[in-house]
């Protein structure tokens, strides 16, 4: 194990390519599509990173966290099971918990509400088929965001032999998870249903979860011209939060939740937790109207009831989302131009009734304060796309973004209903990429990016309305290369980036432990991100290796605060709060004779500043996992796989979510030990 944690730092000199891919494809050409229409990977304008629905089944617990940082740029983390955060180039300084200055796009719908939250750990893994990462500010199409989009696809309709999967699995700390998925594909109707449950008790004290999960996507071809989609799901989703441990705490227990301290009492008397169901839905009609024109609409709302009992006191929420997105698409081919032109808008409105109580042993008790807001988030957008002989490929875009609230206070006070409003914000991208030779491209894009703050961050857990906080905005740069040998065996991706934001949103803690955040300068960051894979040995049935692929991803992250204070003290030139400086990614993917196969994967993670002065930071680390499958079986006339893998095979002590700019020092959330699982997935065949 050290020679194989040897040879994968000694990569770190040749890191420089595209994500991995569905294995069944891993010969073929690449295509996304992420602006509207579907283009090869190697032309694309933008950094973009793939996630295949067979990289998220070789992770273990159904969770996304190990799948998403392989993409470089990315980090996810998971503070206990079922908590994410999510960051896209950049910290997470704005993220306590969940997911902000990101847009989530699931199918045709937005999963941001116009709040700025995305319910992201609703969703289960079974219900996803393929993540595409647009990196950098994507607002141009997307609306607001300063960190990037997410774009999330829908299991689609089986159309052989396969009408249905149940997967099955088991591991340590408790953890089981189930899923089944159905479909089926009429001449002109198709259906897919997901089911699934899942739960843990969590490797620390008082860090259980359990999600319940159901969803519908359909799709009617109602006439040549015109189709009907609709997407319905409904998540109940709980989790226990056992709260940061100071670095005395860490060391000597860091399976513990957080202790008492003076007549603040424990997460475990207090009954931390989250509790959130979420119902989401959507309908969308694509009508192509002739040759040129093409129409698209969409309609969608969500449901979320959501409480929080906390150490300091006890939060429920009801949001309540209604939203609209149209787009009408012109596009021409000649012989020398293909010019595709979009032009429309989106607009959302969320309404969130926020009240706080004492928490009472994880009972509200006496109120607090009761709250009234409504966000409103409406933005125009236009898009050209110009390709000039299959070589050069130019995209003009830019939105105008609109986004107000109105707030209102209930009690202790009441007070009339008032409305702040952000000055319009034209939000631009130009882009181009050029195809030098049918196997290498050039591309280089510049883009604003622009984010309000969230309804949490304009009534944080302070419960007080900040009015005075104001969206940050910046200019992102970027040049890059692909790469990809004729037969597609070996792939390879380089981009460098400067992103200078301004005005940035950062948390603080008031000396009740409330937080509530402040615009307290911006930062420079400056990022190299690279990611290649090789098919070392291609797939071939006669040889005793079946197939070997090789993939490596590494991130470099020089980002610095600039022009940033807080009160007394200047962070200015500091390393920005909770970034590594390097991460690296390596994994084979190994089959043998008898449909048995091996994937393994590396993570090194530098360490990372723990809070805004740098005194503290949290240790580097080594990750290793290994999951070992075999095909051959059946039971009848359905194929059975079993699996079997092991995460953390080091056994590395680390914080996998840490607690930034935490009082009293307690940064820490201790990430499992080594751990096992095993599972099967049986596909119900058609006579």
């Amino acid at each position: 194990m050290r020679t194989f944690l040897a040879a994968s730092l000694a990569l770190l000199s040749f890191s420089a390519v595209a994500q991995q891919q569905d294995t069944t494809n891993r010969l073929k050409e690449v295509e996304i599509r992420p602006y509207f229409s579907t283009q090869p990977l190697l032309r694309a304008t933008g950094s973009i990173g793939l996630i295949d629905r067979s990289l998220l089944e070789k992770q273990a617990g159904g969770s996304f966290v190990a799948a998403m940082n392989t993409v470089p740029g990315i980090r996810m983390e998971e503070r206990s099971p079922g908590s994410y955060r999510l960051s896209i180039r950049g910290s997470l300084l704005r993220s306590p918990f969940g997911i902000r200055n990101v847009k989530i796009y699931f199918d045709e719908f937005p999963l941001t509400d116009a709040g700025g939250n995305s319910y992201l750990n609703a969703l289960d893994v079974a219900a996803l088929n393929r993540i595409q990462i647009l990196k950098g500010p994507q607002g141009s199409l997307f609306g607001a965001n300063s960190g990037g989009v997410v774009l999330i696809q829908s299991p689609q309709p089986a159309t052989d032999s396969i009408p249905a999967t149940l997967r099955l699995e088991a591991g340590s700390y408790g953890s089981f998870r189930q899923s089944l998925s159905a479909g089926q594909q009429f001449k002109k109707y198709s259906i897919n249903i997901t089911q699934a449950y899942q739960r843990s008790d969590g490797y620390r004290d008082h860090s259980n979860m359990d999600r319940k999960y159901f969803q519908v996507s359909q799709q009617l071809d109602y006439s040549k011209q015109n189709k009907l989609k609709a997407l319905i799901f409904y998540s109940d989703l709980h989790y226990n939060t056992p709260g940061g441990l100071n670095a005395a705490q860490y060391l000597d227990r860091p399976t513990a939740s957080r202790p008492a301290a003076g007549p603040i009492k424990s997460a475990i008397e207090q009954k931390a937790g989250i509790y959130s169901n979420t119902l989401f839905g959507g309908l969308s009609n694509d009508w192509v109207i002739n040759n040129h024109f093409k129409h698209v609409i969409s309609i969608f709302s969500s449901y979320t009831d959501f409480k929080n009992p906390f150490i300091t006191n006890y939060e429920k929420r009801k949001e309540l989302t209604l939203g609209l997105r149209s787009y009408l698409e012109y596009q021409k081919q000649t012989t020398m131009f293909n010019y595709r032109f979009n032009i429309g808008l989106e607009s959302s409105q969320t309404s969130s009734d926020i009240v706080n109580y004492n928490n009472n042993l994880g009972k509200p008790a006496e109120l607090k304060a009761s709250d009234e807001l409504k966000a409103a988030s409406n933005f125009g957008f236009v898009h050209l796309n110009i390709d000039f002989l299959n070589k050069w490929l130019l995209e003009l875009s830019a939105s105008g973004n609109l986004y107000q609230y109105t707030y209102q206070s209930i009690a202790p006070v009441a007070s009339v209903k008032k409305t702040n409003r952000f000055d319009f914000q034209v939000m631009p991208r130009i882009a181009l990429s050029y195809l030098l030779s049918p196997e290498f491209s050039l591309r280089t894009a510049l883009s604003k990016g622009y984010s309000p703050p969230t309804i949490a961050e304009i009534r944080a857990s302070n419960q007080v309305i900040n009015v005075d906080l104001q969206p940050e905005a910046g200019w992102n740069h970027e040049i890059g290369i692909r790469y990809q040998t004729p037969d597609h065996r070996f792939n390879i991706d380089l981009t460098g980036f400067y992103y200078r934001l301004q005005n940035a949103i950062v948390r603080r803690l008031d000396q009740n432990e409330n937080e509530y955040f402040i615009n307290a300068g911006g930062t420079k960051q400056w990022g190299l991100e690279s990611s290649f894979a090789i098919w070392i040995v291609p797939a071939n049935p006669s040889k005793f290796i079946r197939g070997l692929q090789f993939y490596n991803a590494f991130t470099l992250s020089d980002f610095k605060f600039d022009h940033y204070a807080d009160n007394a003290a200047d962070y200015s030139g500091n390393q920005l709060t909770g970034v590594p400086k390097q991460v690296l990614i390596n994994s084979i993917d190994l089959r043998f004779p008898g449909k048995w196969s091996l994937f393994a994967q590396h993570n090194y993670t530098s360490s990372l500043p723990l809070n805004d002065a740098n005194t503290v930071y949290a240790k580097k680390y080594h990750l290793i996992q290994a999951r070992l499958s075999w095909k051959a079986l059946k039971t009848g006339n359905f194929p059975l796989e079993i699996f079997a893998g092991a995460d953390n095979l080091l056994n590395t002590k680390y914080s996998l979510g840490n607690d930034l700019n935490a009082m009293s020092g307690r940064y820490y959330n201790a990430a499992a030990g080594r751990n096992y699982y095993a599972g099967l997935s049986l596909q119900l065949r058609r006579n």
